[in-house]
């Protein structure tokens, strides 16, 4: 009966959560989306000059506010103006880049190995983009609020010496520099490396101060993206998008958009969530499958900040500004950084920084998921295919949890089996349920029956099947991942919902192995259960179907030989006894 009540209990969280997710969805404020400029233009000062919250050496946050003058050697551009850049081409084995001359900033980069879709193979998943739907762009400049025509910002154009390159055969990397020269002779570089193979693009920054004078300014790094309108996880737990960061004393943080808005600004109108001084640490967007954080050097501190661009393009930025630079006179300075834009591979993230691999959001049932991808992952090594690895991880968690799954059933069906008292004793005592009640108690210690024995499989199962779920939502290892016939992707909903209605018939298959509920109106809420579970599990991943269906068909045939055997031997033990002592 309690298991009844398990199943009716989770099918009205499942359907309250849809509702509610239904009337957020409805209700919620629509994300504005403002298609303000041509991706190679852009007014010049817009955004270089708001002050750091708490910061005691009066650090700029790099969020637009106050107009700043943009500069190409010494020239200033007249106010409304616009100045545009142009594009560099970067092709490797795993990138097609796109680099703005405006700024030297990061425009595009496509996944040449993440295809956009299974049925858009030849198209790469464009991770960073700086169309209005899609705003994704890293950045990196140095920053003298007295006097930013002496320095190189976002609105900087760039020198170049060609507008394509590309790794060649037998190359291990391929170099992109950029250069600019202030009025002062002060020459500043900025050059990425692409390496072979990798996700990790080196990025220096160099002055060369051939002038007469000290110049003292500051290096930032960030990351600059628009709010998406929509998660693109399922209806039940949306997939996190958003800016993270990683320090060594507080470990990973992640923050929602809706976190940055709410902050309150202690000045300059800027909205800081972070507001903390960090050496060995990263900043970064994460979004499903994928990720994009600044790496800055070990020994480098850096003030992280986070903030919204104080414009109508609903832009948020992370990211993080060194301390104080200087540039002595006719001496060269160089800092370096690294940038990580690609796939959330777990057994690579922890080799690029300390606490990427926690960009892999497996949410508040971390520490199952990860021990489960790790079981998949090792399963997968020597079978080669992540469907069936899924189903011998069924197997293993049955194998782990037969003991208490036997012990269930065999409740389950001593409750089966005395089910025809049950509903005497309900004729009997009518309306009176606390005698009805305490004659049950009676029943139940005497034939030594536990009630509630058979809810701790389900029970045990829901944070299994949650912990599955954020595995297949987050591990980029499974997306795209066929099984067989028209499963193609186990990252995604049964394109025919085959496996839902399995599930659905083996949820009907279990109701017949279990008692009857006493009570008609649980036992009709009971029969239309399967019904309610196929439709959810429609949308649900295939993977995490496939997980179930192989569950329900375990748990079938455990319940069914302990019904039919187990029990069966204990009636003619006990038959046996009887007859001895007569």
């Amino acid at each position: 009966m309690e298991q009844n009540r398990i199943y009716i209990f989770l099918a009205l969280c499942f359907v309250s959560y849809m509702m509610y997710d239904a009337w957020v969805r409805e209700h919620a404020p629509k994300t504005p989306m403002v298609n303000t400029t041509q991706p190679s233009t852009a007014t010049p000062g817009a955004g270089d000059s708001t002050t750091l919250p708490g910061s005691t050496n009066d650090m700029p946050l790099l969020a637009a506010s106050k107009p700043a003058t943009a500069s190409l050697t010494n020239v200033t551009a007249a106010p409304g103006s616009k100045l545009a850049g142009e594009r560099i081409s970067v092709y490797t084995d795993v990138y097609h880049v796109e680099i703005d001359t405006l700024g030297g900033d990061l425009r595009k980069v496509d996944l040449l190995k993440y295809p956009v879709s299974i049925v858009a193979k030849d198209q790469p998943f464009k991770l960073m983009d700086d169309s209005p739907q899609r705003f994704f762009v890293a950045q990196s400049g140095w920053h003298l609020p007295q006097n930013p025509s002496q320095v190189p910002g976002t609105k900087t154009i760039y020198q170049v010496a060609k507008k394509e390159y590309r790794l060649l055969d037998g190359e291990k990397s391929v170099r992109v520099e950029l250069q600019w020269q202030n009025a002062d002779g002060v020459e500043f570089t900025k050059g990425y490396v692409f390496q072979r193979g990798s996700y990790e693009i080196e990025l220096e920054h160099s002055i060369n101060n051939t002038s007469a004078k000290e110049l003292q300014t500051n290096l930032f790094l960030r990351l600059q993206r628009n709010a998406p309108e929509e998660s693109s996880g399922f209806m039940m737990m949306p997939v996190s998008v958003g800016p993270v960061y990683y320090s060594p004393d507080q470990k990973y943080k992640k923050y929602k958009f809706a976190d940055i808005d709410k902050t309150d600004a202690s000045s300059g109108g800027v909205k800081d969530v972070i507001k903390r001084e960090i050496a060995g640490g990263w900043a970064g967007m994460i979004e499903q499958f994928f990720v994009a954080a600044w790496l800055p050097a070990k020994e480098d501190s850096y003030r992280y900040f986070t903030s919204k661009m104080d414009d109508a393009s609903n832009h948020y930025l992370i990211g993080m500004m060194k301390a104080e630079t200087v540039a002595a006179k006719e001496q060269q300075h160089k800092t370096s950084a690294r940038l990580y834009v690609g796939p959330k591979i777990q057994k690579h993230l922890a080799d690029v920084a300390p606490g990427l691999e926690l960009s892999v959001d497996y949410g508040w049932l971390t520490f199952i998921s990860k021990p489960l991808f790790w079981v998949m992952d090792q399963i997968n090594t020597f079978v080669g295919n992540w469907g069936w690895s899924i189903i011998l991880l069924t197997i293993a968690i049955k194998l782990v949890f037969y003991k208490l799954s036997e012990a269930s059933y065999r409740s389950m069906a001593k409750m089966k089996s005395v089910t025809p008292r049950m509903m005497a004793l309900k004729e009997r005592y009518g309306d009176d349920k606390q005698k009805m009640n305490q004659a049950l108690m009676d029943m139940y210690k005497k034939e030594k029956i536990n009630p509630v024995g058979g809810c701790l499989p389900i029970l045990i199962q829901i944070p299994v099947f949650i912990a599955l779920y954020y595995v297949l939502l987050e591990s980029v290892e499974l997306r795209q991942t066929p099984w067989v016939l028209w499963i193609h992707d186990l990252s995604i909903m049964d394109p025919y919902f085959i496996l839902p209605i399995i599930m659905g018939v083996t949820m009907m298959i279990q109701q017949r192995l279990n008692p009857t509920p006493m009570d008609p109106m649980q036992a009709k809420i009971m029969m239309v259960l399967p019904v309610i579970f196929t439709v959810m599990f429609a949308v649900f991943p295939a993977g995490l179907v496939l997980y179930w269906v192989v569950n329900n068909t375990l748990s079938i045939a455990q319940q069914w030989y302990i019904t039919k055997h187990v029990l069966a031997e204990e009636k003619h033990t006990a038959g046996h006894h009887s007859h001895k002592k007569e």
